[in-house]
């Protein structure tokens, strides 16, 4: 829940920022001088890569949520028990310990949606952010396709 009050905040922000660029940009363009076009030009791009970039995000996380909505009414979401840190974090080294059982699993069905989103899983208990995301989008891209055959 906590995640969804930050990406509302974030949006919330990133509407107000639109805004205010928008009026610098407006103000810019109207000048009439070259330099002063080119920024007002560069304040209305960044903003739609800001917008994008969000877009993406967001939609990640929509996707990755209904798989792992979807792996736990299948009862398949791992059950094994590490301890947590107060913060709620997994205690790193009880993630890394729990990590090669799922990459064996992954090294055994490649084309299993579900094998790469506990891989995705134990790689984000290991704190290993960048491949956890890398695995739940292949997770997310076999899940696609498995539906579309």
């Amino acid at each position: 829940m906590s995640a969804r009050i930050g990406v509302a905040v974030m949006a919330v922000a990133l509407g107000l920022y639109i805004v205010l660029v928008g009026q610098r940009a407006v103000i810019f363009l109207a000048s009439g001088d070259p330099v002063g076009i080119a920024m007002g030009i560069a304040l209305v791009v960044l903003p739609l890569l800001a917008v994008w970039a969000l877009g993406r995000e967001l939609w990640f996380g929509v996707r990755a949520e209904r798989l792992g909505r979807a792996l736990e009414d299948e009862d398949g979401l791992p059950d094994a028990t590490v301890a947590v840190r107060p913060s709620g974090r997994i205690v790193r080294s009880e993630g890394e310990e729990l990590f090669p059982q799922f990459r064996d699993d992954v090294t055994a069905h490649p084309d299993d949606w579900r094998a790469w989103y506990r891989l995705g899983l134990a790689y984000d208990a290991a704190g290993d952010r960048r491949r956890a995301r890398e695995a739940v989008r292949a997770a997310i891209r076999l899940e696609r396709g498995s539906r579309r055959a």
